[in-house]
């Protein structure tokens, strides 16, 4: 059973990992490839020459609805909702890479821009597997969850219900010059980055929002959040340390049977008897979580890959679920790290 799929915004870091993921892919067929201007694939990604030979064409949503039957938009926010919008009921399912669908209206407006697609806004399931694998089997329109949110939420979702929320959570997160996307930047050009670390939005970041909206809808919790995130200079990679106060009926409680529970049929956790390593993520789509307690006080450490299991492995792994499939189809195991 082949499925003809498109990628929108394909020339970016996500776009490029979509591909890699697709063309071994044994029910997803890449037959569509969008962008703001015509050209070869291989002209914007040298590494394809010889490997997939695909035009890239400008992004048309009446070819999109007559070739595919699944599109990825790997695109800015307000440029999702944008092509979502007019897709929407054609049958064309459809997983949006951007921030467009993932919070309520309040949140979204708050951080980005005003909402132009309030029904696909109520229709998106909100794509963070472990959390709403039933619900994403049914849904023809998914909002992939943001990197720095997937790898806060992996983490902290376990303990939702037993954290004192006099004290919130705080969390600390380091991501991989990605992340920051593939437009030139002062702040991500190389002298800038090398040999350096730096915060940036510290606890104004648009993404603790979204991390706050979920972690407290997914248990009925009203839990505060603040949120620093940081550039450190790598490729890919993520790691996110949260911390937290547990309730005093908790402030024993063993924090990696809980995770080993929570998670128990969850082929891409991995719980760690260590704090985690970047390395053994990086380039996979697996999510490994570590956490300690100390009288109630505790440390969460969690890390996936930021392009990946942050953006475009989850895409598929809902792409596959949509479509029925096992969800681990096409999903990378094994990074390149030594």
């Amino acid at each position: 059973m082949k499925i003809n799929v498109g990628i929108v915004g394909i020339s970016g870091y996500t776009g490029l990992e979509l591909v890699k993921l697709l063309i071994n892919h044994p029910n997803f067929e890449l037959s569509y490839a969008g962008a703001t201007s015509q050209n070869e694939l291989e002209d914007i990604f040298p590494s394809l020459k010889n490997v997939l030979n695909l035009k890239v064409e400008v992004a048309d949503t009446d070819e999109i609805k007559a070739r595919c039957d699944l599109v990825f938009l790997a695109l800015p926010h307000s440029e999702g909702m944008k092509v979502a919008k007019e897709l929407r009921g054609s049958g064309v399912k459809i997983v949006d890479l951007s921030a467009d669908y993932r919070v309520s209206l309040e949140n979204y407006e708050k951080n980005y821009c005003s909402h132009i697609d309030l029904d696909g806004l109520k229709e998106a399931v909100y794509g963070l597997v472990e959390i709403n694998r039933d619900r994403i089997k049914n849904a023809n329109l998914i909002a992939n969850p943001g990197c720095y949110p997937t790898c806060s939420l992996l983490g902290l979702l376990p303990f939702a219900n037993m954290l004192d929320p006099k004290f919130g959570v705080m969390i600390d997160a380091k991501s991989g010059l990605s992340g920051a996307g593939k437009s030139l930047k002062q702040t991500s050009h190389f002298v800038s980055v090398n040999e350096n670390m730096n915060a940036y939005s510290p606890l104004t970041h648009r993404h603790s929002d979204e991390i706050k909206e979920h972690l407290n809808l997914a248990h009925n919790t009203n839990i505060d959040v603040m949120f620093v995130p940081h550039l450190i200079p790598l490729s890919r990679g993520m790691l996110v340390s949260s911390y937290g106060v547990l309730k005093p009926e908790f402030k024993d409680i063993d924090l990696i049977s809980v995770l080993e529970d929570f998670y128990k049929n969850e082929k891409f956790i991995r719980i760690r008897r260590e704090p985690v390593s970047i390395k053994d993520v990086a380039g996979t789509h697996f999510c490994d979580i570590f956490a300690i307690n100390n009288g109630g006080k505790i440390w969460i450490n969690s890390g996936i890959d930021n392009l990946l299991r942050g953006a475009s492995s989850q895409a598929l792994a809902n792409a596959n679920l949509m479509f029925g499939f096992d969800e681990s189809l096409g999903l990378p195991l094994v990074g390149d790290s030594i």
